[in-house]
């Protein structure tokens, strides 16, 4: 359990898309906040060296007594551009797949929608740093900002996108990223400071759209597409139930622990989420 006299250590990913949900937390009063890749993240959660990070939702059910911030995510509303599959043979022809090391929620996802499609291919995994599409299988998982690129590139293979499938298998958006809680973590002291993040996020979302188009060349408007209506921030009181159908549909494949079924840290601010 923090003392009132360390920082809560706070991790968050590198990608434009979390910048509306962690906007400002480094400026928090006690909060000492990190940037890395989702797989980073939750090795320094497991280990002790994060006490609260934003990491791939199926963590939840891969170590036993975590908690999560109720509401907070960063869910793909059905089609997202920064998670697909691209490929070079029909789906139906999949004999591989390369996955990028850095998100595992990702990963999750792609092999539960194509499981449900009948569709079993080899799954490759690929060194971190290298580049999936050079691993010599038909497709290749891209996510965050590379992945927005690619899909924009002329010479880009046809994409898949995971989370427009789960939207069509289940009606609901994807969470791909909550603020998961190690155990024995006290964040009474700070539970307010995450729902102003996403306040800050919220006012300053055209910031993130110029950043995003100057940094990496792409036209404002897909990156206003992408942030304002292909990324939600809060699910509300479906994120516990669209959480446990991750976990259902993953524990079917071996991907996670159907055992485990973690609580939303309660209350975020007097009303119990943020408004």
């Amino acid at each position: 359990m923090p003392q009132p006299d360390r920082n809560l250590r706070v991790g968050t990913v590198p990608y434009l898309v979390a910048r509306p949900l962690d906007c400002g937390l480094e400026a928090e009063p006690g909060i000492e906040l990190v940037r890395d890749v989702p797989a980073a993240l939750v090795s320094s959660l497991r280990s002790g060296a994060l006490d609260v990070a934003l990491v791939s939702s199926i963590e939840l059910y891969r170590q036993p007594g975590y908690a999560y911030l109720p509401d907070l995510t960063v869910a793909a509303n059905g089609f997202i551009s920064s998670v697909l599959m691209f490929h070079e043979r029909p789906l139906e022809e999949l004999r591989s797949v390369a996955l990028d090391p850095a998100s595992r929620a990702a990963r999750a996802l792609l092999q539960v929608v194509l499981a449900e499609r009948g569709l079993s291919p080899e799954w490759v995994d690929v060194e971190p740093g290298r580049d999936p599409r050079h691993a010599g299988c038909d497709a290749w998982l891209r996510i965050g900002d590379p992945a927005l690129k690619e899909y924009v590139d002329p010479t880009a293979p046809e994409a898949f996108c995971p989370s427009e499938a789960w939207m069509e298998m289940t009606g609901a958006p994807f969470p791909f990223a909550v603020w998961i809680v190690r155990e024995g973590v006290d964040l009474s002291e700070h539970m307010d400071a995450f729902c102003r993040a996403r306040e800050r996020g919220a006012a300053t979302l055209e910031s993130f759209v110029r950043m995003g188009a100057e940094t990496w060349e792409l036209d404002p408007a897909y990156v206003h597409r992408y942030l304002a209506e292909e990324s939600l921030y809060s699910m509300g009181d479906d994120l516990p139930e669209t959480l446990r159908e991750l976990r259902d549909r993953g524990a079917r494949l071996g991907l996670c622990d159907g055992s485990l079924d973690p609580c939303p840290v309660e209350p975020l601010r007097s009303e119990g989420v943020c408004s």
